[in-house]
Parts: structure tokens; C-alpha cells; sequence
């Protein structure tokens, strides 16, 4: 069912935080200890004092398994309910579990306000803090073993429910054409339909895919529609940049044709951002619109291209110049996917990763060791991390960064465009070399040479690309132009730039970790 259970010691603001995520994602909120004791009739000190612990702990394994078995929410629980192994097996297997780590000095701060509310924690009138201390030495093996943990702390809410979203895998964003939920783990294919079902998209579908993830991926997402009550066909178009044209829309638009698809019906792209940006351009012009759902299949897309609605195709010398902003209705990133894939791919999404750490979160570099094996790889060598959790949490986090830019500015008129970081150069570089440069390596190209614009504008220090430089280079990726290529002689590359206005290309340009500066340029 994949909930976002939310657990600590009591008092460490489980109901206030979960309600908050609640509004955030668009779920239901359940408080497992107010199940509780509406089920029983009788408030939580009343049933220790008559059935005692173990009578409460007998209800709270019953409510838990009944809210398990329901559909998709976000639940509070008890500060002890997942002592039992059984009742932790239960919450890990049916959703996420993030721990609020409270200091036992807040605890105590924040008993004392609801004093006879909490019987494991309340302290005599001498000494308030007694049981809190001792529940908390009681307890600290089995608290320090939860590895989701969120730093608890008054008036910070709001990073609280942030670094949430992160840890669960989960976003909403409800300020584009449609809203849009994310959810980002392992082992997701099989609930693509049960997802697409809880989304209200339940009639007809095309599962579109390319001919590399088509083998792989198709008939199994196409399967879990299917299970989830959804007629499904598969259709495969050519894989690669060079195939990103209105030819290929045309192609999946037959295929909508074939299918009989209507505006109630949906599309689903399988793959990687090529896969994705024309699945879902086809979508925004089929009747006129219809709702879309993105599997990302590769590192680029599920950091960056798979969220925030913007579709389309290229022209000959134009990148992404036809295009509409139309939001997928889910994104399903399941990173289970990239274990297919060879070391170029993945250092190619390393890119995007690393530029969304210079546009707002520095801290994801240290993040981003995970990848350290990629070095040194052939660029068709496997690497497959052994830890999918750990590798679920560095997608999320890198996510995150665009999330939160979509949400405030989901139509890139103003700090959303932050998000081109790297990729005015960039593009310039993939036309000019006909695409033999792929597009992460010159996003990696093109944040370097942008740096070195920020330093030739007086934006920032002599030394700031070189940084910059490192970063991308510790990831494997090219950091300097082709041969032949210069800055100036991709100058009428980038005056066809789709980002112009009033004449003069929009550069996002950093100026140091986690400044980045949107500057009009004329070339």
C-alpha cells in the first residue's frame, strides 16, 4: 500500500507533522492511538489502567494491521508500536517507516504542556523528566535502528515535512496543469496500475516504451494494468535523441488511433526522457489532452526529466523547440530500472544530480558517493549499487530539488528557470556534434563553461570553475568542449535558444554552491 507511517518517542509531534504531510501529499491521515480509542470508547490512560500495557498494545497490533489493509494514507503512530517485531514487520511491509528523532530536553518541554496525556511518559511532580529518561535508555537500541530519521524541532515544520517527502519517496505537486504524484522506491513495476487506479485513470491505456526498455519493461507494466482492471496494449518506438521528432509523436499517435483512445482514457511512457518528453507532448495533442502517466527508466529522467510537465521534440538544429507544458498524473520511478543499465547512463544522470546540487542543495554532493564505483568505468561496464535503499534516497533527494522549484513556479516564469542550469551550452553542444555528446555529459559540459561565463559577467571568483569542474569530473563526465567547439562558435546554436527574451538567451548561471542567477545574455 506504501504509507508514510511516521514514528518516535511520544510527544515528538507524530500527528501534527502527519497532518501537515497529509495536506502536502493529498492522502488521508490516520492517528493509529485515536483509532485506538475510538475503537475502544475510552481515552488512553483509561484502557492502560483497566486492560494495562499489554491489553493496549493487543489493540494498538489490531488497529495497525486494519489501517495496513487500507488504502494509501499517511499514519501516526503510537511511540511504542513498533516494538513488537510483528507490528514493525507489518508497517515495513506496507509502506515507509521515517522516525522523528526528538531530544529527551524537547520531549520534556513538550510533556509538560499536555501533562496525563501520555501514561508511559507523564512524571511524578517532582521530577518530570524520570520516566521520559528512562523510557528513552529503555528504548534507544530500538529507536537508533530505524535509518529514516528526521531531526525534530519547534517552528520547523516545514523543513520537517520536507525532509519527509525525501526520505518516503513521495511528492504532490498541485500548481501545474494537473496535479502530479511521485513516489520513488524499489520494486514499484508490479503497482504501477493499483497507482494509475488511485489516480482515477481506469479505462484504456498505451504503454509506450523504445526499443531498449520495450524487452524489459513493457509487458510488465502493461500486466499490472492490466490486474488492476485496465485495458492495456503495448507500442515501441526507436530509441535514441536523434529519433525525438515530430515523425516519432506521429508514431505514437497512430498508436493511440489503433487503440482507440479518447480523452478518458491515458498514456504511459516507459523509459528515459527522449521516451518520456514525447509520450507525454503526444498526450498534451491527442484530442486535445489527455492524462499521461511517466515511468522513468533511467538515473537522467527520475532526477530531472520524468517531473514538472514539460513535453516535446526537437527540430533540425533545435532542441525541445515544439513542445507544451502538460503534467504527467503520476510518475513512478522505480529504481529497480537502472540496474540495467551500462556506466554511461548512469553517469549521465549524475549530471543532473550534481547540477541540482549547485542550484540549491550543496549538502547532495557528499550524497552522491554512492556513485563513486561509476570511476574508472567502461563507458559499457555494469554498475549496479548494492543498497536500493540507499540509491532510492539519493534519487529522492536530488528530485527534491526540482520538485520544490516546480511547485513554486510550475510555468518557468521566474525561479524555476534555475532549472536550465547547464543546458544553454549545453543543448548548443548536442546539436553541434550531432549528438555524439549525450545529454548529461553536456549538461556536465555546459554547467563548467556557464561558470566561466558567471566569472567573464564579474558573478563570481576566478576560481569558482574549476569547483565546478571538479564536481562533474569526480562523477566521470567531460567537463571541457569538444574539439573544435568554442563558446563562440555555438553562439547561433544558442541564439535559436527557446529561453530568449526580448531578444537576449536566459542563462541560469551559478555564481557559488547553491546561488544560481537567471541573466539575460546577448550574444
Amino acid at each position: 500500500m506504501h504509507h508514510l507511517y511516521l514514528y518516535g518517542p511520544p510527544g515528538s509531534g507524530k500527528s501534527t507533522l502527519g497532518k501537515l504531510l497529509a495536506g502536502r501529499l493529498d492522502l488521508p491521515f490516520v492517528d493509529v492511538d485515536r483509532k485506538i480509542r475510538d475503537d475502544a470508547g475510552m481515552e488512553i490512560p483509561e484502557i492502560f489502567a483497566k486492560e494495562t500495557e499489554k491489553g493496549f498494545r493487543a489493540r494498538e497490533k489490531r488497529a495497525l494491521e486494519e489501517v495496513a489493509s487500507r488504502d494509501r494514507a499517511v499514519v501516526a503512530l503510537g511511540g511504542g508500536a513498533l516494538v513488537d517485531p510483528a507490528c514493525r514487520a507489518i508497517a515495513e511491509g506496507s509502506g515507509t517507516v521515517v522516525f522523528l528523532d526528538c531530544t529527551v530536553d524537547l520531549l520534556r518541554d513538550r510533556v509538560a504542556r499536555q501533562p496525563g496525556t501520555r501514561p508511559l511518559l507523564d512524571g511524578s511532580a517532582d521530577d518530570p523528566t524520570k520516566k521520559i529518561e528512562a523510557l528513552m535508555a529503555r528504548r534507544a537500541e530500538h529507536y537508533a535502528s530505524f535509518g529514516r530519521r528526521v531531526r525534530v524541532a519547534d517552528d520547523e515544520l516545514d523543513r520537517m515535512a520536507g525532509e519527509a517527502e525525501v526520505l518516503s519517496g513521495s511528492y504532490r505537486i498541485a500548481s501545474g496543469d494537473v496535479p502530479s504524484d511521485v513516489v520513488v522506491g524499489h520494486g514499484l513495476l508490479a503497482s504501477v496500475g493499483a497507482w494509475a487506479k488511485a489516480r482515477g485513470l481506469a479505462r484504456r491505456a498505451v504503454v509506450v516504451c523504445d526499443a531498449n526498455t520495450a524487452p524489459l519493461y513493457g509487458a510488465r507494466v502493461a500486466e499490472s494494468l492490466r490486474a488492476a482492471g485496465i485495458e492495456a496494449e503495448c507500442a515501441a518506438i526507436p530509441a535514441g535523441e536523434e529519433t525525438k521528432t515530430l515523425d516519432t509523436v506521429q508514431e505514437i499517435w497512430r498508436a493511440f488511433q489503433r487503440a482507440g483512445l479518447g480523452r478518458d482514457d491515458f498514456a504511459v511512457a516507459v523509459g528515459g526522457g527522449v521516451t518520456g518528453d514525447m509520450t507525454g507532448f503526444a498526450a498534451a495533442t491527442w484530442m486535445r489532452g489527455m492524462r499521461w502517466v511517466n515511468v522513468p527508466t533511467t538515473l537522467l529522467s527520475m532526477v530531472d526529466a520524468s517531473t514538472g510537465g514539460k513535453t516535446g521534440c526537437d527540430l533540425p538544429g533545435a532542441k525541445n523547440m515544439v513542445g507544451a507544458f502538460h503534467s504527467p498524473s503520476l510518475v513512478v520511478a522505480d529504481v529497480s530500472t537502472l540496474l540495467s543499465l551500462p556506466a554511461r547512463e548512469w553517469r549521465c544522470g549524475l549530471a543532473e544530480a550534481v547540477k541540482h546540487a549547485f542550484i540549491a542543495d550543496p549538502g547532495l554532493l557528499e550524497a552522491l558517493g554512492l556513485f563513486d564505483g561509476l570511476r574508472g568505468l567502461p563507458d559499457d561496464a555494469a554498475f549496479a549499487p548494492a543498497d536500493l535503499d540507499a540509491l532510492a534516497a539519493a534519487v529522492s533527494r536530488a528530485l527534491a530539488v526540482k520538485v520544490a522549484l516546480v511547485r513554486e513556479d510550475p510555468r518557468e516564469k521566474g525561479p524555476r528557470a534555475k532549472l536550465n542550469l547547464g543546458h544553454t551550452v549545453g543543448h548548443a553542444v548536442e546539436v553541434a556534434t550531432d549528438f555524439a555528446v549525450k545529454h548529461g555529459e553536456a549538461v556536465a559540459i555546459g554547467t563548467v563553461e556557464e561558470a566561466r561565463l558567471a566569472v567573464r559577467m564579474g558573478l563570481a571568483s576566478a576560481d569558482w570553475p574549476e569547483k565546478v569542474a571538479q564536481a562533474f569530473a569526480g562523477a566521470g563526465l567531460p567537463v571541457e568542449l569538444p574539439a573544435g567547439v568554442t563558446f563562440d562558435s555555438l553562439a547561433d546554436i544558442m541564439r535559436r535558444d527557446k529561453k530568449k527574451k526580448d531578444g537576449r538567451i536566459r542563462f541560469a548561471l551559478p555564481r557559488a554552491p547553491g546561488d544560481v542567477a537567471v541573466v539575460p545574455v546577448e550574444l
